[in-house]
């Protein structure tokens, strides 16, 4: 399954049925787990600590050090769940010590070509990455988010669980949970209803969500009357709060 001419440094860790191509390299400080797929011409630096059942395709790096000029070469770490797909010339990063010292990725994501994920960046589970999506520094992206082809995320910011970034969109501002994005700089353009249809939300659940997004959207409050309008509505649901703590949790501001 490891195949002659890839080059593994002693001190790698390599679990059962990895399969490895031709001129890959991977570094003695990388553990890889159970039922990987990693194909030729592929390099994984580390400390790095991969899980079971990812895939990792041609010229894909890693696992490398970061690009902040502040690093400077500080022993600092990638944690990568399972079955994640990393599609060509994936671009990976570890953390800076400026943060948690951790770029940390979920499980059963989507990476397309040439996506990148920078330094201290913590993405969710389900997520799908489209061809040359890029995530500056330090943002987090919540779980079921997609992110269209040639958008770009400004360090520092939070993408909502359930959202949608449409292609070509820049962030510059966090994007709630369930709203859907788009533009330069990226405005909200109402909800990802069809998404949140799609993984089994029931209709009350969206209806409410709806009314909420209109609150905060649609009637001229600002955030903060915004918040307290929607805990007044009578009806409440957990995915609603969902709604409201990443709104609540925002450090850049909201997208309006």
């Amino acid at each position: 399954m490891i195949h002659p001419q890839a080059i593994i440094e002693p001190g790698a860790v390599i679990g059962k049925n990895v399969s490895i191509g031709p001129w890959t390299y991977i570094a003695s400080n990388v553990v890889i787990g159970d039922n990987c797929e990693i194909s030729s011409h592929v390099v994984i630096n580390g400390p790095s600590r991969i899980g079971k059942g990812n895939r990792i395709f041609q010229f894909a790096s890693i696992g490398e050090d970061c690009q902040d000029i502040k690093y400077a070469g500080e022993p600092t770490e990638l944690i990568i769940g399972d079955n994640n797909i990393f599609r060509e010339s994936c671009t990976v990063h570890r953390g800076t010590i400026q943060d948690n010292s951790i770029t940390q990725i979920g499980s059963n994501n989507l990476f397309m070509a040439y996506t990148h994920v920078a330094h201290d960046c913590i993405v969710g589970s389900h997520c799908i990455f489209a061809n040359n999506a890029s995530i500056a520094g330090h943002v987090h992206v919540g779980d079921h988010a997609i992110i269209g082809g040639m958008v770009g995320v400004h360090q520092f910011c939070h993408i909502g669980a359930h959202s949608f970034i449409a292609g070509n969109a820049l962030i510059l501002k966090d994007v709630p949970a369930y709203v859907m994005a788009s533009g330069q700089p990226a405005k909200p353009f109402g909800l990802n209803s069809e998404g949140l249809k799609r993984r089994g939300f029931d209709k009350e659940t969206i209806l409410t969500i709806k009314r909420a997004y209109k609150v905060l959207y649609r009637q001229g409050l600002s955030v903060e009357e915004a918040l307290s309008a929607i805990n007044e509505m009578p009806v409440q649901s957990p995915e609603l709060q969902a709604f409201c703590n990443s709104i609540k949790e925002s450090n850049r501001g909201i997208i309006r």
